[in-house]
């Protein structure tokens, strides 16, 4: 009886070690990862990597992670020729497999969500515009126009919408004229716009886009995503 009770304590004491070794592995990993995760030539802020799973060794040997969470803030990168910045990108990515020599993984699948500012917004359109929350999933745009010699400044509430993997689009519902001619089409080229996404890691597209009170929010979707290399 003595020997099965030392034999216990002993399973108990390597299991606690065995624990602890692993989280100690698990956070030098994920410290690790958030220096390496890229998303193209895009720049970023800080990034956060959560490796889950249990056993993290076990999972290592076997260079395959079942889920990586990444979220990254104050993401800058280039399309169209313009900055483009996301305040914030959370994504999870599945069946991640890593390299022999761990310095490139690859995951199966991956979901995401990221977070446009509403003057970021503004600044992507590259016009003399200001958006806002119009409120019921809506985005308010008001920009200014020349009109038979006289400014007319219009707000007017847009709907945002995936126009293909890379691109968002706003568009007026309608452009309040008031009989003037010509002031709708005027209007709609200072607040109807498209704004390609920059920096998506290589592998994911857009799949939804919905406008809310803190900003656009943008969901992306992928499978075999490239997460680092």
């Amino acid at each position: 009886m003595r020997a099965l009770r030392v034999s216990l304590i002993v399973a108990v004491v390597l299991g606690g070690l065995f624990v602890g070794l692993d989280r100690l592995a698990v956070a030098y990993a994920e410290s690790e990862a958030a220096d390496r995760v890229r998303l193209g030539a895009a720049r970023t802020g800080s990034t956060e990597v959560d490796i889950k799973g249990f056993p993290f060794l076990t999972q290592i040997m076997d260079e395959r992670l079942d889920e990586v969470d990444v979220k990254l803030t104050g993401v800058e990168a280039t399309a169209g020729g313009r900055k483009i910045r996301i305040s914030e990108m959370s994504a999870a990515f599945h069946d991640v497999t890593l390299s022999g020599d761990y310095t490139s993984a690859r995951a199966g699948t991956a979901t995401g969500t990221a977070l446009v500012s509403y003057a970021d917004l503004a600044a992507a359109s590259d016009r003399d515009v200001t958006v806002a929350y119009g409120g019921d999933g809506k985005v308010k745009v008001t920009g200014a126009v020349e009109v038979l010699g006289r400014e007319v400044t219009r707000s007017v509430l847009s709907t945002v919408t995936r126009k293909d993997d890379a691109t968002v689009r706003v568009r007026a519902d309608e452009v309040p004229g008031e009989g003037i001619p010509g002031v709708e089409r005027l209007v709609r080229q200072r607040t109807d716009f498209d704004w390609e996404i920059g920096g998506l890691p290589t592998g994911m597209m857009l799949e939804k886009v919905e406008a809310r009170e803190d900003g656009v929010a943008i969901g992306v979707t992928g499978r075999n995503v490239a997460l680092a290399g």
